[in-house]
């Protein structure tokens, strides 16, 4: 019950414990207001846009609109009314005295009048932040964070059900049986009687949690940033959606007895092409037919045999999958997701969760985001007999797999008889394939920060993926400069400091870029630096250097420094006449986080390492030119232990040989796509089409990016295939050309396609993003076309394909031939990669004492599948299983059409326009769009790409303090050896 309070209070305090009000407006348009319990709100209506109730944070600027206000003190909610008059607010039935603050309690309802309008709004709940006492507040977060995800996930299944063609479904889905948690939460909901049970009324609750305060901060972001969330005048605004169903079509039915069935029934591919998930609202006249889509079910089907799963998805909704797919509490499955603070944070702690206390096994995984830029979805299967690598579009939440088309590649691969280590490298002897050194580079850079899950490398080395159905494509993020393919060095890492030549039998297995920390302090501090710096100088004059620019230095281990027992110094000496260890100088050591896996591999024996350094760029370094960091290639190689090292190794060097497969220099994005489709010369004159669909195209697509992408996929400007010009640039297709002949159809839906979609805008307006501006820069070149849903079953239902296809078709026969792409790669250089030119000469100093070529800019983690269907007498470039090009069915029509002179893609523009346009025509009283609402970017991907000029970077300070630390022990040793 509402009730007044003592006294009257100018400036109600907005002190007290973090939480949020829920108030539940019911008219004249149905919508969630969040209220922060520490902010002041005022109420007011705007007529600019439609007589809508608006919230502003603190006190508004014209003095009228201060009538209403909102506070807090504690968990308590104050309503304050100023006016007086017919225009007066009422709680419960009874008028408000005007300036008197009134304590709100849940379930208060609150009538205003305004404009002639009737605004009607009821508490309906208070999440609590308060704060936790005594040793047991690491549970009751952990307890919390499990909470809060059941409930998220409790809200996104409601959501998905008022959003169906065919809402009984869902209650028909065994997916609903799990373990009671969904099914309780529909029935308190209706036992409830909430008002809301209206069919125009979104199915949406938010229980009322505790958790702890330092929660709050995540719980207000994902309030901020979900795709539910609406900004709007400072307050979080989360919209109705409406129904999809159509009450004059007739739903089919499906029987409990079929639904079990075909949840239960298992699936088969041999990977030679991908398939569409199987959407919910489909007859059964469809589900026997094996085109009809693919569920999460079935790709784990039977779960009870897994032995363990692996995931990487962006977003997620872990609840509903483990109830979905009826996951064991004993499986293990970790799961790699992104989380804006987790992610970008540089505490190791950070980077794992298990929030689950009925899934103890359930380990969520933060992978990092480096610094230098501004996330694939990859779904593993273990069982003991086989392992299935799943590569989807879908994320891990609901509606993408019951509402929205996403595509599906899987395959199974056999176990080896014995465990191959050399398949991590691409080393395998007579291998026609990387798949397993591509997938383990992959998990690698997401699991090699949480050394518990860093054993999935090794699962990998016990089955052969020789069979694969087709190529790996990933994109990690980073800033990649492309690498000489081998180094010949003489002089390895050896734990007994003995300095010996490389061995006949030594394969190279990759280079890895890093640095060498410390050269400041070396050749500046102490008081013999100057003949230090004379020696350097020396020793670098006589170096011998390498076609690439480099000469080779030699590595030391340092196993009596008390600070890191894994040091590893870095020496410069005259390697033509190199005799004993003293005839060198200490340039600095590698940094701590590659010295900590450097070390125990090489004390094993199990690799071998060896480093190379530009000289002229350590010898500025040295005398203090430059502060930037001085590049270190280290190679490496097997080493004499390689052929043992599934005798020797333990689950402790799971982690260092993790943290290797991920730091090896790998092609990636733009360059990976270059490294498979460029071994074979595509004859331009035979294309016949070269599409690409996308759910997001790139803020930053331009003509460069688009002749980049269709330059690495093999097209060239030059029409003769066999052309024996041996200059590797010239044909290349160039920005000139694009803009004179555009190389890529792009696919995009019109605003009218989506508005005339099975569930309307709403599902579609946090799935697509097509920037208005892109579509401004890009309209007149004709690129865009089309998405048109393929089959025409699917027609309505919005799409998040990533599918590319580039065609051939000979003149004699009439036989095709080119390659499929399928995975979550979006058009945009976030994904692909942003190819950064090479500084001019007179930008710095860093750029003339070291090469610097090309660079590739990644800002997202994705994955993906290259299907290729090889010219004909190419067929050594495919799979024995390889079908031809157009046995591969694409999810949409082909060939597109293109847009008309009148057409407009679904820019979020567009959509705000036409859900404004639509709320008009529905209400009297419509919730604002304005332009503040979607301004977020879709889930995917961050397409701000920063232009970099210079190679080389600056030494972090803790890499400063680390080297400093070094030298100070080993100062303090020489001194002890002296006296």
């Amino acid at each position: 019950m509402a009730r007044p309070l003592a006294a009257a209070h100018d400036l109600p305090s907005t002190s007290g414990n973090l939480g949020y009000f829920h108030l539940r407006l019911a008219d004249p348009a149905p919508a969630l207001l969040v209220l922060r319990s520490d902010r002041l709100y005022s109420l007011s209506v705007s007529r600019r846009r439609g007589h809508r109730l608006c919230l502003l944070l603190d006190r508004p600027r014209r003095r009228r609109a201060q009538a209403l206000l909102l506070s807090t003190s504690g968990c308590v909610l104050r309503l304050t009314h100023r006016s007086t008059g017919a225009g007066g607010a009422r709680v419960n039935g009874r008028s408000l005295r005007a300036g008197t603050p009134v304590e709100l309690a849940v379930g208060d309802e609150v009538s205003l009048l305004r404009c002639g309008a009737r605004y009607v709004f009821v508490v309906e709940s208070f999440v609590s932040c308060g704060e936790h006492e005594g040793g047991a507040a690491a549970v009751a977060r952990s307890r919390a964070e499990g909470i809060v995800l059941k409930a998220e996930s409790l809200r996104k299944r409601l959501r998905a059900i008022s959003e169906s063609e065919d809402p009984l479904c869902f209650f028909r889905d065994s997916h609903f049986s799990g373990n009671g948690c969904a099914a309780a939460g529909i029935k308190e909901f209706r036992q409830d009687g909430d008002p809301e049970s209206h069919p125009n009324h979104a199915v949406s609750t938010i229980p009322e949690v505790i958790f702890s305060r330092e929660d709050c901060s995540t719980e207000q972001e994902k309030l901020e940033h979900h795709a539910d969330v609406v900004k709007d005048d400072n307050v979080e605004l989360l919209q109705e959606s409406k129904g999809c169903s159509n009450g004059s079509v007739e739903q089919n039915k499906v029987t409990d007895a079929s639904e079990e069935q075909y949840h239960n029934e298992g699936c088969y591919s041999d990977g030679s092409k991908f398939f569409l998930n199987r959407l919910v609202g489909f007859g059964p006249d469809t589900i026997a037919e094996p085109d009809s889509g693919v569920t999460l079910p079935q790709l784990l089907h039977p779960v009870e045999s897994l032995v363990r799963v692996f995931i990487a998805t962006f977003t997620s909704d872990i609840s509903w999958f483990l109830d979905y797919c009826k996951i064991p509490l004993h499986l293990p499955v970790t799961i790699a997701c992104h989380n804006k603070e987790r992610c970008w944070s540089a505490s190791r702690d950070s980077r794992m969760a298990a929030p689950f206390e009925s899934h103890p096994n359930v380990l969520l995984v933060y992978p990092r985001f480096p610094e230098e830029i501004a996330f694939g979805k990859d779904r593993k299967k273990q069982r003991e007999d086989s392992i299935r690598i799943i590569v989807t579009s879908a994320n891990l939440v609901p509606r993408q797999w019951h509402l929205i088309t996403n595509t599906v590649w899987w395959q199974d691969f056999p176990p080896r008889t014995s465990v191959d280590y050399s398949a991590l490298f691409g080393a395998t002897e007579k291998s026609e394939s990387d798949f397993a050194a591509q997938l383990a580079s992959f998990i690698a850079s997401l699991v090699h920060e949480v050394p518990s899950q860093t054993y999935w490398i090794n699962e990998i080395t016990k089955y052969d993926f020789e069979g694969a159905g087709g190529y790996l494509i990933a994109s990690v993020p980073g800033l990649y400069v492309q690498r000489p393919p081998f180094f010949d060095p003489n002089y390895f890492l050896s734990a007994k400091h003995i300095l010996h030549t490389k061995s006949a039998c030594s394969m190279f297995l990759g280079s890895v870029q890093t640095s060498v920390v410390g050269i400041s302090r070396r050749f500046h501090i102490p008081s013999d630096a100057g003949s230090q710096l004379k020696a350097l100088s020396a020793y670098l004059g006589k170096c011998r250097v390498n076609m690439h620019g480099t000469t080779e230095v030699i590595l030391k281990r340092n196993t009596n420094i008390p600070a890191d027992a894994n040091a590893v110094s870095v020496h410069v000496a005259d390697l033509n006449n190199f005799s004993e260890e003293e005839d060198s100088v200490q340039l600095g050591f590698l940094p701590r986080e590659v010295a900590k896996w450097v070390s125990p591999l090489s004390d094993l024996g199990l690799f071998s390492f060896s480093g190379f350094i530009y000289p002229r760029e350590a010898l500025e370094a040295a005398f203090g030119v430059t502060t930037t960091k001085v590049q270190l290639l280290l190679c490496v190689s097997k080493g004499p232990e390689f052929s043992r090292i599934s005798e020797l190794i333990l689950d402790e060097h799971f982690p260092p040989l993790c943290s290797l497969v991920a730091s090896l220099d790998r092609c990636l994005g733009l360059w990976r796509l270059e490294e498979v489709l460029s071994t074979i010369k595509w004859p331009e004159t035979l294309e016949t089409d070269f599409v690409y669909s996308a759910s997001s195209i790139g803020t930053s697509i331009n003509p460069q990016f688009i002749a980049s992408f269709a330059s690495a996929t093999g097209k060239r400007s030059n029409q003769d295939p066999d052309s024996q010009e041996s200059d590797p640039e010239w044909g290349c297709w160039t920005a000139k050309n694009e803009l004179k002949k555009p190389s890529i159809s792009l696919l995009f839906p019109t605003i009218e396609r989506v508005k005339q979609g099975a569930c309307g805008i709403q599902l579609s307006r946090y799935l697509l993003s097509l920037p208005e501006k892109t579509w401004q820069r890009l309209r007149s070149t004709g690129i865009f076309h089309d998405a048109i849903p393929h089959p025409s079953a699917r027609i309505g239902h919005p799409m998040h394909v990533k599918v590319a296809r580039r065609r051939f078709e000979t003149r004699h026969g009439g036989r095709s031939f080119g390659w499929t792409y399928c995975g979550s790669h979006n058009f945009s250089p976030a994904a692909w990669g942003q190819l950064l030119s090479p500084p001019s000469k007179a930008n710095t100093a860093g750029a003339r004492a070291a090469p610097c070529g090309q660079k590739l800019h990644i800002c997202n983690y994705e994955l993906g599948i290259i299907l290729i269907s090889p010219p004909p007498g190419m067929l050594k470039h495919a799979s024995k299983r390889m079908p031809g090009i157009d046995d591969i069915s694409l999810p949409f029509v082909v060939p597109p059409p293109q847009y008309k002179q009148s057409d407009r893609p679904a820019t979020p523009l567009a959509m705000r326009e036409a859900l404004a346009e639509a709320c008009v025509l529905q209400s009297n009283g419509p919730v604002d769009l304005s332009e503040e609402t979607d301004e977020d970017v879709p889930d995917e991907e961050d397409d701000d790409v920063v232009e970099l000029s210079d190679c080389s970077q600056e030494e972090k300070e803790e890499e400063k303090i680390y080297a400093e630390t070094l030298w100070g022990q080993v100062y303090s040793s020489q001194g002890q050896e002296k006296d």
